[in-house]
């Protein structure tokens, strides 16, 4: 059975039912079709009623299901797996957590560049939980600059807890590889489209978030701050993570009534982990029609209009 969330209980119960009842079916005694076809549809409607009604920490939870898919995930379906990783920071190492490389998404060749977290345990450990230390950022950085020598547009996939906060991760300069991140981004003379598929979590994300489109998935969440750690902070405990993810206003939604995303990216009912290929196809579609309007647009326009949209936010009459 899939991992279920704990306000999926419901579901799960349905799923229970319809095991027993598949089970009873295929041992030929009882003609279970018509049990099996209403209990499909009670599953079908229950998670529907419940996806359409998810609290902001709900979604936070959803965002870190461990069966969503992650930023490699997607670019092997985009390129039908004809990826060519690039690494390293050409100063350090390379960086486990930050991947890029050159693609092709419908014939398109474009710069891939995204936080990995890792699958299970051991990959997790080896990915740093999808936590960049400052050399994945110079490699982001690096791949940002080759596509622009080339002229070839960059895509982000955000995914992560935030950058990694180890003191050996802020003695290799954290905080200026992120900066430096954000004022080279800004003025990147090629189209930049960023989407956080899963957590976009403080200046970890915004070190590959500055684009011209940024998009979010339904159920994902931005915000410079985890809920976990917010409460922390105001309350000295986890317990009030709740509250916290209400007052943050992270959702796709909030950001987007708040001018802070260009758009968000439908998910099919139960979240990205119940179904990738439509999570696949709905993310692969948002791209190429936000690269399309963007080709339209010379490299002084782009610049422009970047700096603009970032410069005004926050800003109140």
């Amino acid at each position: 059975m899939a991992v279920l969330l704990d306000f999926e209980e419901p579901i799960g119960e349905l799923m229970e039912q319809l095991e027993k009842a598949k089970e009873i079916s295929d041992k030929g005694e009882v003609d279970m079709s018509k049990s099996i076809r209403d209990l499909e549809k009670k599953i079908q409607k229950k998670r529907k009623d419940i996806y359409g009604n998810l609290t902001p920490w709900q979604k936070v939870q959803v965002s870190r299901h461990p069966e969503r898919p992650y930023t490699l995930h997607y670019i092997e379906n985009f390129t039908d797996g004809k990826f060519i990783e690039l690494h390293g920071d050409r100063n350090v190492k390379d960086d486990k957590a930050m991947v890029g490389g050159l693609g092709k998404i419908d014939g398109q060749t474009v710069m891939f560049i995204g936080q990995q977290k890792g699958v299970n345990t051991k990959m997790r450990q080896y990915r740093n939980f999808g936590m960049p230390n400052p050399e994945g950022y110079r490699k982001a950085l690096r791949l940002m600059k080759l596509a622009e020598k080339f002229n070839i547009p960059v895509v982000t996939l955000i995914d992560t807890p935030g950058a990694f906060p180890g003191l050996e991760a802020e003695e290799r300069g954290q905080g200026e590889a992120i900066a430096r991140n954000l004022y080279e981004m800004a003025k990147l003379t090629v189209p930049i489209v960023c989407i956080i598929i899963g957590e976009g979590a403080s200046g970890g994300a915004l070190g590959i978030g500055v684009g011209d489109k940024v998009l979010m998935l339904e159920n994902s969440w931005y915000s410079v701050i985890s809920p976990e750690n917010c409460s922390t902070i105001l309350w000295r405990n986890w317990d009030h993570k709740v509250e916290a993810a209400r007052a943050l206003n992270l959702t796709s939604t909030n950001m987007l009534k708040n001018k802070l995303i260009d758009g968000v990216v439908k998910e099919p009912v139960g979240g990205a982990h119940t179904d990738w290929e439509t999570t696949f196809k709905n993310v692969k579609q948002a791209i190429l029609q936000n690269l399309d309007s963007l080709k339209k647009l010379n490299p002084d326009q782009l610049v422009e209009t970047r700096i603009a949209k970032f410069a005004k936010m926050g800003v109140t009459n």
